[in-house]
């Protein structure tokens, strides 16, 4: 299982932030996840030619127009991390309670074509392929959250900025599909502020491949900060006890985006880790479902 290789890619990382753990804190592992009974979903819709750009359409019963969640995963950026089958039980979740998952795979920095400008220019095209399916699978995506976790709580958020980047970027290409609301899982907001030693649990190497070479400044169409302000919410949800993600992202990223004037919410979530976000049965994906609930209806 590929996903498996997660816990074993990121063991660094975690070693040295249990260093400052609690020894009271029993943290899910990354098998307590995986080594569960995978549920399916409903439809696979491809948007190109590689294997790995695809979609999974996760179905509510009914005839619809079912409210949309886009999904974006983790696995820092890298395929052989994980794909977009780790959020297959949180997409289930979110069918069983009447709203439709759209939840998109692309090429990591690891794969021929994935790094900059592939795995932007996937998640670009998975994301808006969703406007030519909607009619057909009775998607409203009036209100569309985007949600990722992880890497793709950056991607989630990127996406959302896509009208705001540079006119002569390469990643500018198409109609980007408008997103309501974003919803960070343990996110890596900011690639500037990843790429400084010392860096998250994806180490800073990764963002070196994410964000390419041979331009005077790499990061002004990748770094989410440098399209501030998105123009829509974000919810930054953390655990307080993440052993890959710094809980000091959140804050960091959330106060110049406020000061550029979007709206920005951080929820801290105590005894939680980074596998918890996306688990339906933790008080971490409680917290996610409230606010995706919220920001589909209001």
């Amino acid at each position: 299982m590929r996903a498996f290789v997660y816990s074993l890619a990121l063991a660094a990382g975690l070693a040295l932030a249990a260093c400052s753990m609690t020894a009271s804190a029993e943290l899910m592992t990354w098998p307590d996840l995986l080594e569960r009974p995978r549920p399916a979903a409903d439809a696979e819709i491809h948007y190109g030619d590689n294997q790995l750009q695809v979609v999974d359409l996760w179905l509510p019963k009914g005839d619809g127009p079912h409210p949309t969640v886009l999904m974006v995963h983790g696995g820092c950026w890298q395929t052989e991390i994980a794909d977009r089958r780790i959020m297959n039980w949180i997409a289930d979740d979110l069918r069983k309670r009447g709203i439709a998952v759209w939840n998109i795979d692309y090429r990591g920095v690891d794969r021929t074509g994935g790094g900059y400008p592939g795995t932007f220019l996937d998640a670009a095209a998975a994301t808006d392929a969703l406007r030519d399916h909607a009619a057909r699978y009775h998607l409203d995506i009036s209100r569309l959250v985007a949600v990722g976790h992880s890497a793709g709580g950056h991607l989630a958020l990127w996406l959302a900025g896509r009208a705001r980047l540079p006119a002569d970027s390469a990643l500018r290409q198409g109609t980007p599909l408008p997103i309501a609301t974003v919803i960070s899982l343990g996110g890596l907001p900011d690639l500037e502020e990843a790429a400084r030693p010392p860096g998250s649990g994806c180490g800073t190497e990764v963002i070196a491949q994410l964000t390419g070479s041979g331009r005077p400044d790499v990061f002004v169409d990748t770094a989410v900060p440098r399209l501030a302000p998105l123009g829509v919410p974000q919810i930054l949800i953390n655990s307080a006890e993440d052993r890959i993600i710094p809980t000091s992202y959140a804050e960091d990223y959330a106060r110049p985006m406020r000061a550029a004037g979007d709206k920005v919410e951080v929820r801290m979530i105590p005894a939680s880790g980074h596998v918890e976000l996306i688990v339906p049965e933790t008080p971490a994906w409680a917290a996610a479902v409230e606010e995706i609930e919220k920001a589909l209806h209001e």
